[in-house]
């Protein structure tokens, strides 16, 4: 308790305006408490990650993990200037693990990479930082919950909002009752993506080992509107707008709301702004209801960016008294039921170099980094274990299998199973290229 105390504290100082850039990644421990991490997966989020990680004392970045030689390359340029130290390159993650010095692996690959990834680094006694979603189907969230507890190693997922100082203190006065009992709740995320076209079958290009891209997914040939992102859009390696972004507030809305498991899931949408190869949709509406008398809705909305409520992304809870709302970052607003403003909640943190691919930016974003370390070293308790992970990520999935079945999904609310629907169970899992099946 008195890890979590400690930290609650020092990131309602971080608010409060106490911490600035210099001191965010401050560690004055002694030298063996030096965290080595090896980066997985940097063309984008994780190159981002990785400097982050770069920054940090005390914490080297001692290895780059890519099957994409000009990434590969990059990286490891950049971090050796930001740390000084040139990283060893690897194209291979299997190999890496095997280093004897890693500590901890930073997983921000494609998302069929993630679990099985995260899985090998746990058998090999490293701790693990993984990227949202945290796995591609139901089935390989519920293995790395069992695996951090059997391998005894730490996993944190990236919803860098459980470590955002003014998104902890919003859940806690939603606890208090500052809205009364909080009901229903709704998330939104919006962008402008364009098209992808319809590909062409050609060979993956010299610098790219595809077999190794593809890694634990069954084979399909190469064409050129697949990588380094349209794999998002894709269901034999991608997982759709609901888990790129709609984990997020899905995240946070399970949370205000205090519930885990769903028992009834309904969800509508379709790839409806262009005709091309995107698979999954890029307007989708998922509705959820839980036992505890209690619904959220999530919108989402790849392809146009018209903002709701004024931003292109957030939540909203509302409840018997009141209304909260946080509009996608750090900051809150407190609404009495006559709809008039009682209390506004601001950060210092959030920065001008927020993106879509970036997220919040290193004040922010790097306090959940910051949160993963301490947790390592003994100093903190993490505040996105895989146990809730696993739980926020599954609520998406349960929306794609919805959506994808047209079944309304009833779930066992003890663990979010679905119930009496062999169609969609059939979606709780995927087969795996031979010799990558995901083992305990």
């Amino acid at each position: 308790m008195s890890n979590r105390r400690d930290f609650m504290k020092n990131t309602a100082l971080a608010g409060a305006g106490f911490l600035v850039t210099p001191q965010l990644f401050s560690f004055t421990g002694s030298p063996n408490e030096k965290i080595v991490v090896g980066a997985v997966g940097t063309n984008s989020r994780g190159f981002f990650l990785a400097r982050m990680f770069a920054k940090m004392p005390n914490v080297e970045v001692a290895y780059i993990c890519d099957v994409d030689e000009k990434v590969l390359e990059k990286t490891i340029a950049d971090i050796e200037k930001v740390s000084g130290k040139k990283p060893k390159a690897y194209k291979d993650v299997r190999k890496m693990l095997e280093e004897k010095d890693l500590d901890a692996i930073l997983i921000a690959a494609p998302d069929h990479w993630h679990a099985p990834a995260a899985l090998m680094a746990l058998q090999a006694g490293k701790h693990v930082y993984v990227e949202k979603p945290c796995s591609h189907n139901p089935a390989e969230g519920e293995i790395l919950v069992q695996a951090m507890a059997k391998y005894g190693k730490l996993v944190q997922m990236g919803s860098q909002r459980r470590s955002f100082p003014r998104v902890i203190e919003a859940m806690q006065a939603l606890k208090d009752g500052v809205i009364g009992r909080p009901y229903f709740a709704k998330g939104w995320y919006a962008n402008n993506r364009k098209p992808i076209g319809v590909g062409k079958k050609v060979a993956p290009p010299a610098n790219l080992d595809f077999d190794l891209w593809q890694g634990p997914a069954p084979r399909r040939e190469f064409q050129d509107n697949l990588v380094h992102y349209n794999w998002h859009w894709f269901w034999h390696w991608g997982t759709g707008e609901a888990l790129n972004n709609g984990t997020h507030e899905l995240d946070v809305m399970r949370w205000g709301l205090g519930v885990d498991f769903p028992s009834r899931v309904t969800s509508a949408g379709g790839r409806y702004a262009y005709k091309d190869d995107w698979e999954t949709p890029d307007t989708q509406s998922i509705s959820y209801e839980f036992s505890n008398n209690t619904s959220m809705l999530w919108e989402g909305r790849s392809c146009n960016g018209f903002p709701g409520e004024g931003v292109g992304r957030g939540v909203i809870f509302y409840g018997d008294k009141g209304t909260l709302s946080i509009p996608g970052g750090d900051d809150y607003k407190v609404y009495d039921l006559d709809n008039k403003l009682v209390k506004e909640v601001k950060t210092n943190l959030q920065e001008a170099q927020r993106t879509n691919t970036m997220g919040m930016g290193e004040l922010l974003d790097g306090l959940h980094l910051t949160n993963f370390a301490e947790s390592i070293r003994g100093k903190q308790q993490l505040t996105c274990p895989i146990a809730e992970g696993h739980k926020s990520t599954l609520l998406p999935q349960l929306g794609n299998i919805a959506l994808r079945t047209g079944a309304v999904l009833t779930c066992d609310p003890s663990n979010g199973h679905i119930l009496k629907n062999k169609a969609a169970m059939k979606l709780w899992s995927r087969t795996y290229e031979k010799g990558w099946e995901m083992k305990l």
